[in-house]
């Protein structure tokens, strides 16, 4: 299930530690455009998309942001706060008692 642009824009500025005002100024996006974009009030243009993309602090993101992929080897990662993975982490409980 691939991730809504909304939801992505906000994980790549929150996995940067940046808050919207920060995140505007680094891509030259309004800042009240960035808040619909995040909201999902407003849909982003490719033009704004590539603001991000293109951006050298944000670069690492674009495999994952337009294919939902990462490739760690060639330094595409997905945003330390997306979820990527399997829905649920299956875990083996054992009988041991603790304590």
């Amino acid at each position: 299930m691939s991730t809504p642009v909304f939801e992505k824009i906000k994980l790549i500025r929150e996995s940067e530690r940046l808050n919207k005002r920060q995140f505007s100024e680094l891509t030259g996006i309004a800042y009240s455009s960035l808040a619909g974009y995040e909201s999902g009030d407003k849909k982003p243009g490719v033009e704004q998309i590539m603001k991000i993309l293109q951006h050298p602090r944000f670069t690492k993101y674009t495999l994952w942001f337009m294919a939902d992929q990462i490739t760690p080897e060639a330094g595409q990662i997905a945003p330390a706060l997306a979820h990527f993975g399997p829905q649920t982490t299956p875990s083996s409980h054992s009988d041991q008692k603790t304590g």
